[in-house]
């Protein structure tokens, strides 16, 4: 016999299941984007080069919260948390580090893109594969310091899935949320808006637009920005005040930034998207010399 476990406070049994379905859609689409990024540049050797490593780096991010939503969703159509409040901790911790390594490695990837069309330097293998371990490990500093006392992991008002606990608002939280907001936020946001201002510049100069260099700071913004929105309102007024619902759409939001971002960095990314398909029939495009240009 299955048991029926009561619905979450201030959700419906319709509302439950949508936030659920939302969730598993986002998860699995992504997660197929992302992992067949990631197989292409296994597979096919055009796609190996050191630009395109922090392309799978944005992948790989990507791929982590996907697996993030699947088990929120999971749990969303179960009506409650099975896994523990460790499980709720480990959740926390693995959702918080994915998510600013994707957001770093798209910064990295602007960085990149910088180099190659305004400077003309070559970045090399070995300077790539430093910077990819670098955003991991400094990803994974900040994610691991609610673990350690500095901020806290807690439920999402659903009570299904687990992140920065942002209800309480006091110092613990406004402390930790401004350095990470600054060092995990505001400075690879910058570095995407100087770079990508920078490339618009040496493309209105040659008169030659090879890709929009505007959608990458505006995916950054809309994927993110409503969790940043939420986390520092909860830092300045009682967020109690907002409805449950409203509080669960900032989530819901950035949970479709792997796809967003499989779209902009891989198949929106003309010699990329060729090697994919080379990869998946077996045809290789003519001139699939591989950089990193977004179409």
């Amino acid at each position: 016999m299955v048991t029926s476990y009561p619905l979450p406070e201030g959700f419906t049994e319709l509302e439950v299941f949508g936030i659920g379905t939302i969730l598993l859609v986002e998860a699995l689409l992504g997660f197929c984007l992302n992992g067949l990024t990631i197989v292409s540049f296994r597979k096919i050797k055009e796609l190996q080069t050191p630009g395109n490593l922090l392309i799978v780096s944005v992948a790989l991010a990507d791929c982590g919260i996907c697996i993030n939503a699947f088990i929120a969703s999971f749990s969303s159509f179960l009506r409650y948390w099975p896994y523990g409040t460790d499980g709720c901790q480990i959740h926390g911790f693995q959702g918080f580090l994915t998510s600013l390594a994707s957001i770093s490695s798209s910064a990295a990837v602007a960085w990149d893109r910088y180099h190659h069309y305004c400077s003309r330097r070559q970045v090399h293998w070995s300077t790539t594969i430093s910077l990819v371990i670098f955003v991991w490990l400094f990803s994974a500093f900040w994610s691991v310091m609610p673990l350690l006392g500095w901020g806290e992991y807690n439920y999402e008002p659903l009570r299904t899935c687990c992140t920065l606990d942002y209800s309480k608002g006091d110092r613990n939280y406004v402390t930790f949320l401004f350095a990470l907001a600054i060092f995990n936020f505001l400075i690879p946001g910058f570095i995407i808006l100087t770079a990508y201002q920078s490339i618009e510049h040496k493309f209105k100069r040659t008169g030659q637009f090879k890709f929009n260099t505007g959608l990458p700071v505006k995916t950054l913004i809309i994927c993110w920005g409503p969790y940043c929105l939420l986390y520092f309102y909860a830092a300045v007024q009682n967020v109690t005040f907002i409805p449950l619902k409203l509080q669960m759409v900032p989530a819901i939001i950035a949970k479709t930034s792997p796809t967003m971002n499989a779209f902009l960095y891989a198949l929106g990314n003309e010699n990329y998207r060729g090697g994919i398909w080379q990869f998946l029939t077996g045809l290789k495009v003519e001139k699939a010399e591989v950089d990193n240009k977004i179409k």
